[in-house]
């Protein structure tokens, strides 16, 4: 080679570099960005731009392949023309004969190598570096088996490692040609830099810059076969967006297949109790005596009520592993909540805030939220009816004010009609109760009261809002949104308004529901609550198995009226909340509500 940078006889200086504006303060390309980008622009786009990540099986098992070569170790020999500089002026001979030979490197292997290159603007944290003198080939690992395919490998894989090659060049060295390494298939494949691939990988780099300025997100894949197994595929929705912009399959969307959610929240409502990290658990004590313990990685959410202490070690391991931790007085009250660093997308964010100054946008949505909650109000009272009389009159009304609702001009107007249909609503509220257990003894319920609840059913319904506002404010900050900048509920201090928007169309399906699950099967009973100064709260006891009502609402799956699949409540939540992120930034032109039949 007669320069560094300059790969195959100097053919380099002829290939597209990236355009002028793109270098400076911008950051670099990781290599792996690259790749994902000719595999899925949309894909790149998400995690590269918007910071979103998920795990699936095929990364687990692709760090574990990955385990040995992330561990440094070797040595990256310096570039020639650098040693044998380096030889001159420590022997202060003239004779470069004489410092070429003691330059002399024997084959050498380095691992787990980040090197960078300002002139290209890319990054690459390379696996394996293997060289010989001053020629090095870059070595990628691989997960899965080798394709069968004329080239040994698919294009994004080559790309990736050439871009290695590319930057090792900027760095002084000879690099021709670098090799995969397929673990599955033991096998390794080598890929010669040739003037294509050259002109292909910095296309993909350049490409990838201009979609990351652009500020736009590409479209997802229509019906591909890369994303059922894409570890995104319920952050990006490929199916459910491509149907709302009317581009989807004629068969629909495929069944989301995203991991399970094993874990589970953790409540924590003793009085002065403590939770401490223990190795890979926490463990709660009460007056310094074991309460109970829960493995980390069984836990999604720390729900404290009341006086709890937690330890700082604790802390820290929760916005570490981005668990989030909730803070509720002893009665319910939601207080706020703790994370880590938070979700980087600051374009959702910026989305949000311009929106919520939109009167027409905020106008838009908060029809669309209380005409569904009419809805399901009104499905609600169809299925569990238990009065005497005809429910007809009743579910004609609430129809008619969903109706109205969809249709009103301003916010007043909509408070009017979701505050009648919500009188409606309640005022036959005590029809949909079982009238009395073998004991005789009845939840009678006459109207919706609250600070302070008067009866049992009003207590359950505020401790089942507070906990439903509680997991739309975690299922928000974890999607990017900031929770207390809302739409139709005006911001005020301390209150997640975004929270209160979105739970409107679920506070009848999962708030309300568990409250007449929890009567109508007999969960709670009479001893289960306490009277004071005119309010009435539930006692622990009541409170756990309330809870466990309430979580297993979450949990139930139903199927969806749009996409028709069966999904979970808990993740119907994430799934909305990612299609109002989809409305914000422009992907779709309407926000589509739940409603169920």
């Amino acid at each position: 080679m007669s320069e560094p940078g300059l790969g195959l006889a100097g053919v380099q200086s002829e290939l597209p570099l990236p355009f002028p504006e793109f270098s400076g303060d911008l950051p670099l390309l990781p290599v792996r960005m690259v790749n994902e980008y000719e595999y899925c622009p949309r894909l790149a786009y998400l995690e590269w731009v918007q910071g979103e990540w998920a795990e699936s099986g095929d990364t687990v098992q692709g760090r574990f392949v990955h385990r040995r070569v992330d561990r440094p170790g070797g040595r990256l020999a310096e570039p020639q023309a650098k040693a044998k500089a380096k030889a001159k002026a420590d022997s202060g001979s003239g004779d470069g004969e004489d410092a070429e030979d003691e330059t002399e490197q024997p084959p050498f292997q380095a691992r787990s190598i980040t090197l960078s290159s300002a002139r290209l603007g890319i990054i690459a944290k390379m696996d394996l570096i293997e060289g010989e003198g001053n020629t090095v080939t870059p070595v990628d690992y691989k997960r899965g088996r080798r394709p069968h395919v004329a080239a040994g490998a698919y294009q994004p894989e080559r790309i990736q490692v050439c871009a290695q090659g590319l930057i090792l060049e900027e760095h002084g060295y000879q690099c021709d040609e670098g090799a995969i390494w397929f673990a599955e298939s033991r096998e390794r494949v080598r890929v010669v830099f040739d003037e294509t691939l050259r002109r292909q990988t910095l296309s993909a780099i350049n490409a990838l810059r201009l979609t990351a300025v652009g500020g736009r997100v590409p479209p997802p894949l229509v019906d591909s076969p890369k994303c059922p197994r894409c570890s995104l595929v319920g952050i990006c929705l490929p199916d459910e967006i491509n149907l709302l912009r009317g581009q989807g399959s004629e068969a629909g969307p495929r069944p989301m297949a995203t991991a399970e959610l094993t874990a589970r929240p953790l409540y924590v409502q003793a009085n002065q109790a403590k939770v401490a990290k223990k190795g890979e658990t926490l463990q709660v004590t009460v007056d310094d005596q074991p309460a109970a313990t829960a493995r980390l990685i069984d836990v999604s959410q720390l729900v404290l009520k009341g006086n709890v202490y937690v330890t700082t070690p604790t802390l820290h391991e929760l916005m570490k592993r981005e668990i989030p931790i909730t803070w509720s007085s002893y009665g319910g009250w939601f207080m706020g909540h703790s994370q880590g660093i938070g979700h980087k997308n600051v374009e959702l964010r910026s989305a949000q805030y311009k929106g919520s100054f939109d009167d027409q946008v905020c106008l838009l949505l908060a029809r669309g939220w209380v005409q569904a909650k009419i809805l399901n109000c009104r499905t609600l009272m169809r299925r569990n009816w238990r009065g005497e009389g005809d429910v007809s009159p009743w579910l004609t009304r609430l129809k008619q004010f969903a109706a109205r609702a969809a249709r009103a001009t301003d916010m007043n107007s909509l408070l009017g009609y979701e505050g009648t249909a919500a009188a409606d609503y309640f005022g036959q509220f005590r029809n949909l109760i079982k009238q009395a257990d073998t004991a005789g003894f009845q939840f009678d319920f006459r109207h919706r009261n609250r600070r302070p609840p008067a009866d049992p059913v009003n207590a359950m319904l505020s401790f089942a809002y507070a906990m439903l506002t509680r997991q739309w404010t975690v299922t928000l900050s974890a999607v990017g949104f900031d929770p207390f900048r809302g739409f139709y509920h005006q911001p005020r201090y301390g209150r997640p308004s975004l929270s209160l928007d979105m739970m409107e169309p679920f506070r009848p399906l999962i708030a309300d529901s568990a409250v007449l699950m929890a009567i109508n099967n007999g969960e709670v009973r009479p001893t289960d609550f306490v009277s004071a100064a005119g309010s009435v709260n539930l006692s622990p006891s009541g409170r756990k198995r309330f809870i466990a009502a309430f979580e297993r609402r979450l949990e139930q799956q139903v199927t969806h009226p749009l996409f028709g699949y069966r999904i979970s409540y808990q993740r119907l939540l994430e799934v909305q909340a990612r299609l109002l992120g989809r409305y914000l930034l422009g992907e779709i032109i309407q926000y589509p509500n739940f409603t169920t039949r």
